[in-house]
């Protein structure tokens, strides 16, 4: 098998074991949140669901982009240890005509990666979608944040028909245990 056939492959595998969301073909293409506005969506959301992704491990997410320049603390408390892992990355807009689409990396000289922002109301929810292109396959990752550390079953629901009409699986998405009393050591 020739190399370039066995390195997407294995990546394949790894993505799927690590149990993000794989799937054939080339990637969506959602319309995002119109006139977006920065100022607004700055501040602290917590996590309440999201596709697996392995570089997301924990209970207890939260993003806070502090700024305009909108840089994103995303931590998470491993309950195993006690200890609270926190990983600071930036965004951009891309196209300021499409100010939703931002590119967020986490690490020096890792290529962007995308961070729509499909829905906001700015003050309950957001809904964070991305997705990447690999070849045959694209993998996507997805967020229903709050700036509570719940939301409304209605607001999900809503939310999820957001996704489903894209071609999210929504039955892959999982809670985040936002629990006060579990969560409390990160929050101090």
């Amino acid at each position: 098998m020739k190399t370039m056939q066995v390195i997407p492959l294995t990546l394949l595998f790894a993505l799927a074991a690590s149990a993000q969301s794989i799937k054939f073909g080339k990637c969506p293409k959602p319309a995002v949140q119109a006139n977006f506005d920065a100022t607004r969506y700055v501040g602290e959301w917590y996590e309440i669901q999201k596709l697996p992704a392995a570089f997301q491990k924990g209970e207890c997410g939260t993003s806070t982009p502090p700024s305009l320049t909108l840089l994103v603390y995303m931590n998470c408390f491993h309950r195993k240890d006690g200890t609270i892992n926190s990983i600071v990355g930036t965004a951009k807009v891309k196209d300021p005509a499409e100010p939703a689409k931002l590119e967020v990396s986490f690490f020096e000289n890792s290529p962007p990666g995308p961070y729509w922002v499909l829905s906001s109301d700015y003050d309950g929810h957001a809904l964070v979608y991305g997705c990447t292109n690999f070849g045959l396959f694209h993998v996507e990752f997805s967020w229903i944040l709050s700036r509570q550390p719940t939301l409304p079953e209605e607001t999900i629901e809503d939310l999820h028909s957001t996704l489903t009409s894209i071609g999210v699986k929504v039955d892959k998405m999982v809670y985040t245990n936002q629990d006060e009393t579990y969560c409390a050591p990160m929050r101090d």
